[in-house]
């Protein structure tokens, strides 16, 4: 009698049953990372066939063979034997004839494996999956700033109103941002490396049986792998490439992060310029029905705090005494946990973004809130512009003055004495912009445009749109 699936509420990380991505199980899974290192071994064999070692038959019996291996399988040897990939060799030379037994894992030690897996599937996943949603999220924000490129919007700084600027022009600042993390994530995916150099990296067992190890290597890595060896290895291959790989993904977690609290913010009661959907059976609170809590921006910062110090963990990783330890053998196995929780987020902001409520009476309500103070940088810039020996100081006068009054400070600086000689020599244009703040935008509007068209053209360029 077949036993029940296990629920996945009897599992432990939130990440399994909470904050799951399908698609990425294939890549990240224990058993899709069992399944990796059995097609390596089968690639092994079949690279060994190239090379005249066996025969095409032999390799083909592995190859089938590693094709049916299961996690089940490999960690049922394992409590038995105590070791990963010898638990591993042992279930695909219990399913091979004698004649192939000779070249399973023949030259071969535990990391060529374990590290080329680990740089292929992450590899898959980052291709397939991580990249393809990043820029999904990309597309999403450049269409909000096109958007709102002209929504008038009051810039904020230190959590104070700063000068007029544009939501669209806001949301182009994460558009550049995000777009720099895509091509150096990108990158650092393309970077990942494999090796097959033995246990101390100085191809002593290759080196038995080919006269060029190196060029065996490269075939071997080649063969149905797409990847490139390391340029020298240890037993492992260098650290750094994976820390960069996970560097790529936390400081674009940083990033999605940044957004969540900046539209967080935004959602304030008071403030209320951007909304998260909220769809008809959704409860806000048990307690307050009247409750639209940012749930998923908060969400996205939430999962930032739990997985950004993994980079920390990433960095101790470079340590490996002489030719390798095992001290990062149980810490490497969250990161496949990293990559799934960073993808939920993205998706989450995806859906998020996909369906976020702009209100723009509510930013132009907010703007006017102080919309006659704004105009106190450029009333400086122009009166020293135009000879003023002490202008800063003087216009933070008539902005006291205009505390204490009630009175706009275009009402104030129009009409003082002193500033007469200094005003008709503003032009038409600087006049509008001391009297009209919402003028006062810069080229907001123009930079949005010009961002926007540069990410996608970058973004097409690299293949990815």
């Amino acid at each position: 009698m077949n036993k029940e699936a296990p629920s996945p509420f009897n599992l432990i990380s939130p990440t399994d049953y909470r904050y799951s991505v399908k698609e990425l199980e294939q890549y990240l899974s224990e058993e899709a990372f069992v399944k990796y290192k059995a097609k390596i071994e089968g690639v092994l064999t079949k690279t060994f066939a190239k090379y005249g070692i066996c025969t095409p038959k032999i390799a083909g019996e592995v190859v089938q063979a590693t094709s049916q291996i299961m996690a089940s399988d490999v960690y049922k040897e394992e409590s038995k034997i105590k070791h990963e990939i010898k638990a591993l060799v042992n279930v695909i030379l219990d399913r091979v004839s004698d004649e192939a037994k000779p070249f399973v894992h023949t030259t071969a030690t535990s990391y060529d494996i374990v590290d080329t897996a680990n740089a292929l599937r992450y590899r898959d996943a980052t291709k397939n999956i991580i990249l393809p949603d990043m820029v999904k999220l990309e597309k999403l924000w450049i269409d909000l700033a096109k958007r709102e490129k002209d929504t008038i919007q009051i810039g904020r700084t230190h959590g104070q109103h700063a000068e007029p600027i544009t939501f669209g022009f806001a949301i182009a600042q994460y558009v550049n941002r995000w777009g720099n993390r895509i091509l150096n994530l990108k990158t650092t995916t393309d970077n990942l490396v494999g090796k097959f150099s033995g246990a101390v990296g100085a191809y002593n067992a290759s080196s038995l049986l080919f006269e060029d190890p190196e060029s065996f290597e490269r075939d071997f890595l080649d063969e149905g792998l797409g990847l490139k060896p390391a340029e020298i290895s240890t037993q492992i291959i260098p650290p750094e490439g994976v820390t960069d790989f996970i560097h790529s993904i936390i400081s674009s977690f940083g990033v999605l992060a940044n957004f969540a609290r900046d539209m967080r913010n935004l959602q304030r009661s008071e403030i209320g310029e951007v909304g998260e959907p909220f769809e008809e059976d959704q409860v806000g609170s048990s307690t307050m029905p009247q409750k639209r809590n940012p749930i998923n921006f908060e969400n996205v910062e939430s999962m930032w705090i739990k997985f950004m110090p993994h980079i920390v963990t990433m960095y101790l990783n470079q340590i490996s005494e002489h030719q390798r330890d095992l001290t990062n053998s149980c810490s490497q196995r969250y990161t496949p946990e990293l990559l799934m929780a960073f993808d939920s987020s993205v998706r989450r902001m995806n859906r998020v973004c996909n369906n976020l409520q702009v209100d723009r009476e509510n930013m132009k309500k907010n703007f006017e809130l102080n919309e006659d103070k704004i105009i106190a940088e450029p009333l400086y810039v122009l009166l020293a512009f135009h000879g003023h020996p002490n202008a800063h100081e003087y216009v933070r006068k008539l902005i006291m003055t205009s505390y204490q009054t009630g009175k706009s400070l275009p009402e104030i600086a129009l009409s003082d004495k002193e500033l007469q000689s200094y005003l008709k020599k503003f032009s038409n244009m600087q006049l509008e912009v001391i009297s009209t703040p919402s003028k006062y935008v810069g080229i907001a509007a123009e930079k949005t445009e010009k961002v926007t068209l540069l990410w996608e053209k970058r973004l097409k360029k690299a293949k990815l749109w």
